[in-house]
């Protein structure tokens, strides 16, 4: 295949480029160390623990898988599956927790706990009484807590006594745990908070009895027992989930309070706990204040919205002198509360990012959508990045660390003031320029790849590259997200990516225009980019359209040949969602509502009644292993096709997740999807 697989192949072994860059960044409350993780050397795939003397620039390996694990990794089934939801690809040291002076760290390896002294540098491992999921130093680094087998542990760091606070009083219940619906949907990974003085825990307890069961088949392998999995979808009983305070005598204070839906819980030495729930339509949201001793929960603040609220992110929480911080709708801004008080203005605040005494760091967009700056919030508004790009930050006292991704640049440089961490991710072989483009009438934004050696006056066959769907953008102004749209363009395409209506960033109006209504406003967005795009850019041939996706970028593509084949030649689903009903409830009900009251929406918004429609060549590709968009999507959808007489394509993926799949398949699924294409639009 020549030099074909060049990319591809460093592109599915370096997943995505992100190995060997530095990640999970913590600052030590005095500014004076940070934390990260990143690989020993250059050619090592497995992260360890890194500090950085901010007034000297040394760097310090503080623990190396390599010196730790002499056997390969081999991970809980429990941790498999947090993975998965959290997108984790990473090996050795993925996730650690710091105690409040930064002096202890804990970690898992391997289903192992490990703890490091931070300050003599010796790193030990504790016995414990099995697999180790998520393992929290306490705040005074006095002991550690984990979860194994659904049981909330502690271990003493002084004596090693290892005991259970929190045993599973069911066969389907876990405590410290979060749901399935929280970690896919909610980015709430955890389940449990350590008191600040480290002498209780307020512990979720997850019932998954009420759920329905899934199984996940290996039809390649006939004599693997099928996984059951407790998957909600959309219309049916989530788990049951409720809060308890546990002390470390196995004390429990049950919680007051029923909901629907936990965002979140935040324990600070700011104030009592605060506890985020949504009701099941998710147009009300309620904070509240917890008093520990009685479980007694009062309310805070009640927000409602007549289509949807969002779970924010860093927030609620409380500044150090109590003031309540919020991410609220304010117009049609998410501006930033606290208190009484709205402190910006003219901003999309996408999530807190640090709260201090005298200011509050966000990260937030202004006119520019593809940009995200961070911003010091205080007496004033600051704006701390300068760059043009992607920018986050972790701060701790006076010392921030800045997080920047640009157009021209690869990769995330870490700076923190004058000191650049150093990143091992590999260098990729082609560098992308993306056009960014703002089109049509709605002023949707989108990105434009020719091949690099394109010659003006050449008609070009167009290939729509877009996700196109809540909650993710692919057009930014940063330049490792357009490196398989690059690729793909220098093999003979114009690569058209579009953020239609839904995508965040653009504020409340544009989230929500998409209510009720998946198949028409996202599509319709494609449609309206493509023939802007042409006017724009001459040797686009309109004549010669393709689209591909994944996840909803697959549901997408499929929609696109299905509804549209005057627009669209051909098309490529990956993991698509083809009914609404076999999604999950937190997802699909906040944007379709309940499938018993609407089921005319849930109708017009699958593609399996679409069937008959298909004229174009499609190809379907979905892992057999997913969880998330399980295969049955695209089974259902070849069915239908099938019966209906529609010629199709159907790729099964033995052993392949919603993840990114293994090295080899990854590159070769590039090289099959591009000569599909260049097949369907010859």
């Amino acid at each position: 295949m020549g030099n074909d697989i060049s990319f591809p192949r460093q592109h599915a072994r370096t997943q995505r480029f992100t190995v060997g860059a530095p990640r999970t960044f913590s600052v030590s409350a005095d500014g004076a160390r940070v934390f990260f993780l990143r690989p020993a050397t250059a050619t090592s795939r497995a992260n360890g623990l890194w500090e950085l003397n901010t007034a000297t620039g040394v760097e310090r390996l503080l623990a190396d898988p390599a010196t730790l694990l002499t056997d390969p990794e081999d991970l809980p089934a429990e941790e498999k599956a947090r993975r998965e939801r959290t997108r984790e690809s990473g090996a050795g040291i993925v996730s650690y927790a710091l105690s409040a002076d930064a002096n202890v760290a804990s970690f898992a390896l391997s289903g192992r706990l490990f703890v490091a002294d931070l300050v003599g540098g010796e790193v030990r491992e504790l016995p414990t009484r099995g697999g180790v999921i998520d393992p929290r130093v306490d705040p005074t680094g006095q002991r550690v807590a984990y979860v194994t087998h659904g049981t909330l542990r502690v271990v003493e760091l002084g004596s090693g006594e290892d005991y259970a606070v929190a045993e599973p009083d069911g066969e389907d219940v876990t405590f410290g745990l979060a749901e399935f619906i929280a970690a896919e949907e909610m980015s709430r990974y955890r389940g449990y908070w350590w008191e600040p003085n480290g002498k209780r825990i307020i512990a979720a307890r997850v019932n998954n009895a009420p759920v329905q069961r899934w199984y996940i088949a290996d039809p390649a392998n006939p004599g693997t027992a099928a996984t059951e999995i407790a998957y909600p979808a959309a219309g049916t009983t989530n788990a049951t989930v409720s809060l308890h305070v546990v002390s470390l005598d196995s004390t429990f204070v049950p919680v007051l309070l029923e909901f629907d839906y936990l965002n979140n819980v935040h324990w600070s030495a700011g104030g009592a706990p605060l506890i985020t729930t949504q009701t099941r339509d998710q147009r009300t949201r309620t904070i509240y204040s917890l008093a520990p001793e009685t479980g007694v929960a009062s309310e805070l603040a009640v927000e409602t919205d007549p289509a949807w609220l969002e779970v924010t992110d860093g927030a609620p929480a409380w500044t150090p002198d109590g003031r309540l911080v919020r991410i609220v709708g304010e117009g049609d801004e998410y501006a930033l509360r606290v208190g009484d008080e709205v402190l910006t203005s003219g901003l999309q605040v996408r999530r807190v990012l640090d709260i201090a005494a005298d200011s509050i760091l966000v990260a937030a967009s202004e006119d520019d959508p593809t940009q995200t700056h961070v911003y010091s919030v205080g007496d004033k508004v600051e704006k701390l990045s300068t760059e043009d790009g992607v920018h986050s930050a972790v701060r701790g006292g006076d010392t921030v660390v800045l997080l920047s991704a640009t157009v021209d640049s690869f990769g995330t440089k870490v700076s923190v003031g004058d000191h650049v961490i150093e990143s091992y991710a590999e260098t990729p072989m082609l560098k992308a320029s993306p056009r960014l483009l703002t089109l049509g009438e709605r002023e949707l934004r989108a990105a434009l790849l020719l091949p690099s050696d394109h010659v003006p006056g050449t008609k070009l066959p167009v290939l729509m590259d877009p996700y196109g769907g809540p909650h993710a953008q692919r057009v930014v102004s940063a330049q490792n997200i357009y490196l398989t749209s690059q690729w793909l363009a220098d093999q003979g395409f114009a690569v058209l990516v579009v953020d239609g209506r839904g995508t965040p960033g653009r504020g409340l109006a544009w989230e929500r225009a998409i209510a009720f209504d998946f198949a028409g406003a996202t599509l319709e967005d494609q449609v309206d980019a493509l023939r802007a795009a042409a006017a724009v850019e001459p040797d686009l041939d309109l004549g010669r359209v393709a689209i591909r996706g994944w996840s909803y970028g697959g549901y997408l593509a499929a929609l696109a040949v299905l509804r549209r084949p005057d627009v669209f030649h051909a098309g490529i689903a990956g993991a698509p969602v083809t009914d609404w009903r076999l999604y999950d409830t937190h997802y699909t009900e906040r944007y379709l509502g309940h499938p018993d009251e609407k089921p005319e929406v849930y109708d017009s918004n699958s593609l399996i009644g679409d069937a008959d429609k298909l004229s174009k060549p499609l190809m379907i590709i979905h892992g057999l292993a997913d969880d998330n968009v399980v295969a049955a999507h695209s089974l259902r959808l070849s069915s239908a096709l099938l019966a209906a007489g529609r010629p199709h394509t159907l790729l099964p993926l033995s052993g392949v997740t919603h993840m990114t799949p293994q090295e080899q398949v990854a590159e070769n699924l590039l090289l099959l999807q591009v000569d599909f294409l260049k097949q369907a639009l010859a």
